[in-house]
């Protein structure tokens, strides 16, 4: 099975908005106003298509809250969650 691409959502403090990014790009995939509009059910999913792919979620201050993946039968086995 091919790996999954990873990807990071954080917080813009110039845009003040919420940013994902592949992880290693410049460029953003998506923007969203709040954390909210980006983790409500299934966007994440929809951005990230068919491909899928593994979201680690930061709190505003830069910890990391959560990673999700998708689609969620891709998850690997071994992980906790």
């Amino acid at each position: 099975m091919a790996k999954l691409p990873k990807y990071t959502l954080s917080h813009d403090e110039k845009k003040d908005d919420w940013v994902l990014k592949e992880d290693g790009a410049s460029r953003a995939k998506r923007r969203f106003e709040t954390k909210a509009d980006a983790t409500a059910g299934g966007v994440l999913s929809d951005v990230l298509g068919a491909n899928g792919g593994s979201v680690k979620i930061q709190k505003k201050d830069g910890k990391y809250q959560e990673e999700r993946t998708f689609p969620r039968s891709r998850d690997p086995k071994k992980s906790p969650g």
